[in-house]
């Protein structure tokens, strides 16, 4: 919890540390987002994949997964390892084209 008396320096220092936890956090809500949206497209080599990895796992296993990297990521970052940030954020590019090619049907 944010002190009411921090000064300007321990606010600045306190945002600074947050500020990666923040990012990655939206960068995760993006993630959560294109993934339901693959998933919800109707796309052949989706739906092929979907059954047998919905049988396995309830329907709920991409988002476990998912879910698992994010906790993993900011766990990371948490502890002063910036390099799952970049890591993260490139994950979130990759998954980000995967999603265009899928869902504009250039695949």
């Amino acid at each position: 919890m944010i002190n009411a008396n921090l000064g300007k320096d321990q606010f600045s220092a306190y945002l600074t540390l947050m500020l990666p936890i923040i990012l990655m956090f939206f960068l995760g809500i993006a993630n959560f987002a294109m993934h339901k949206a693959v998933m919800e497209s109707g796309h052949p080599a989706i739906q092929s994949t979907r059954v047998a990895f919905d049988r396995a796992t309830g329907g709920w296993g991409g988002y476990a997964l998912e879910y698992t990297i994010l906790l993993a990521a900011m766990s990371f970052v948490n502890v002063g390892y910036m390099a799952a940030l970049g890591a993260y954020l490139g994950y979130t590019c990759l998954n980000g084209v995967a999603a265009w090619i899928l869902l504009k049907g250039r695949m």
